[in-house]
């Protein structure tokens, strides 16, 4: 599975590379939601993130904000990388036809030394639909974000919802925290992640978090049932070409949550459901019920293999949710700040450590037990709670 690195040697780094040399390892995890809404810069973010370098070998890294734009809360952003001008060109005629184009500039960039290779170009549009894609406006974004990244030579889509970006690429965290100036941006939700490449390439488009619309997604692990998720999420129109088992994380849980309309936990259990014989152990009622028809309904969803992964969402409130595959595979802690205003979510207790007295209480949430904390929303839950733990279920079968 081991091969080696090729950091720096791809010359076109918005296209996805031709061979798939593969490095197995680690990958760290951070994130932060201020309940309040109040909006801070990435100083934090940074901080806990690039205490795990030894979850990196800088070959990949990205963040991502939300609440980015508020004079624009209602225009999609595609945040992009072009690897030239002419692509670049390309692109901006494509989104002429395909949406009303209201702006557009170049990313803020900044020279670092040690970034090894040559840079994309870094370019965002804020974009409307047209009036023709009324009732369907996330889907049709969908669709021409999945056309770009697909067909449009030297072009990639970073991130395309609204009010938020992602920025990322092919280098160390500290190295894309300064490329991107990540420290200049507030936003009141931040996600991180810096990379080992498990089972796919390091280059610019490939490394986290991922998005499709208002959904980003920061993952350790490997997805052992990748196959199997990649055929479910297809069937939806969903078009995985990001060389990565990561992308059908985010897709999985966009069809759930977006398209569906599943409550949040429904869709944590079909990702990350009890074993079978765990379910019979319960007392019988609703929530054991709703459990079975879960495993029924949304098996090809079910994510096999070791993960933990951290979740952004704004389809409502800003939201963060973090869960671990149903072993604990892979590791996850959460936190609260001393005031209880802000929840952490990282790989290793280090990270929040590194952050003193910003962060005092740190507990271990349950395998495949979700997190949820979200602007004006509180901390939902601790990923302590049995499955559906304090709800009435009513079940009634037909």
């Amino acid at each position: 599975m081991n091969g080696l690195s090729y950091r720096g040697t791809w010359d076109k780094p918005a296209t996805p590379p031709g061979r798939l040399e593969r490095i197995g390892e680690a990958c760290g995890i951070a994130a932060l939601v201020n309940l309040d809404g109040r909006p801070e810069s990435g100083a934090r973010i940074g901080k806990m993130i690039r205490t795990m370098v030894d979850r990196e070998n800088g070959l990949g890294a990205g963040y991502a904000a939300y609440g980015l734009f508020p004079e624009r809360a209602d225009l999609y952003c595609l945040q992009m990388l072009f690897d030239d001008r002419g692509a670049l060109e390309r692109a901006r005629e494509f989104l002429g036809k395909k949406f009303r184009l209201d702006a557009d500039e170049e990313i803020a960039t900044y020279p670092v030394a040690t970034l090894l290779g040559k840079p994309p170009i870094c370019w965002r549009f804020f974009v409307a639909p047209p009036k023709e894609a009324e009732g369907q406006e996330d889907d049709y974004v969908m669709a021409q974000v999945f056309r770009l990244n697909a067909e449009l030579a030297g072009a990639f889509v970073m991130s395309s919802g609204k009010d938020m970006a992602v920025f990322k690429g092919n280098g160390w965290s500290h190295e894309i925290f300064d490329f991107y100036g990540i420290g200049d941006y507030e936003a009141p939700l931040w996600l991180a992640h810096s990379r080992f490449p498990t089972n796919s390439p390091g280059w610019w488009g490939g490394a986290h978090p991922f998005n499709i619309l208002g959904l980003s997604i920061i993952h350790n692990g490997e997805i052992t049932s990748y196959g199997t998720n990649r055929r479910f999420v297809e069937m939806w129109g969903y078009r995985c070409t990001l060389l990565t088992d990561s992308e059908v994380i985010a897709y999985s849980l966009d069809l759930l949550l977006r398209q569906q309309r599943l409550p949040e936990l429904v869709a944590c259990a079909a990702l990350a459901p009890p074993y079978h014989f765990l379910i019979d152990e319960m007392e019988n009622g609703g929530a054991r019920e709703l459990l079975r028809e879960i495993r029924v309904n949304y098996r090809p969803a079910m994510l096999n293999g070791p993960f933990s992964v951290a979740v952004a969402t704004n389809y409502e409130a800003p939201t963060l949710l973090g869960m671990t595959d149903r072993k604990k595979l892979r590791p996850l802690v959460a936190a609260t700040s001393a005031d209880g205003n802000t929840v952490f979510l990282s790989s290793e207790e280090c990270a929040i450590a590194i952050l003193g007295e910003d962060a005092t209480e740190a507990w271990a949430p349950h395998a495949g037990k979700p997190v949820i904390a979200g602007v004006g929303r509180g901390l939902v839950r601790r990923g302590t709670e049995d499955y559906f733990e304090g709800l009435e279920i009513e079940f009634a079968n037909p």
